[in-house]
């Protein structure tokens, strides 16, 4: 058990890294919840009718949905948010992988497809 807490203590220290474990399952579940239901038409027509309702419909508590309210995947993470279940969110504003790699890098959309074509090179 030690050896296995020291290996998550290891990846802790990788600077803009939030681990996603047990603990940050619990803390996003809502979220997540939220966001998993915006694979039915019906569930994100509903979310853009009214984001306010929706996020009381899931129980989101008051950091989750500044975080929806910003659009902002680090934000989304931090308040225990899977990026797989994140991405479902994006959809929604039309937002894809580049879009949310910029955020997480802090670079402009631009900026990071130009890091991405000198990475494939």
């Amino acid at each position: 058990m030690e050896d296995n807490q020291n290996r998550l203590d290891h990846h802790a220290d990788i600077e803009g890294t939030t681990l996603f474990d047990g603990k940050m399952a619990m803390k996003g579940y809502a979220l997540n919840k939220m966001c998993f239901s915006f694979n039915g038409g019906a569930a994100r027509e509903e979310y853009r009718a009214d984001p306010e309702a929706y996020f009381n419909k899931f129980n989101l508590n008051d950091e989750q949905k500044a975080a929806c309210r910003n659009k902002n995947v680090l934000e989304m993470i931090a308040a225990g948010g899977n990026v797989y279940y994140l991405a479902k969110f994006a959809g929604i504003y039309g937002l894809n992988m580049q879009d949310i790699g910029a955020q997480q890098t802090g670079l402009t959309l631009e900026e990071f497809r130009a890091k991405l074509q000198r990475a494939g090179e």
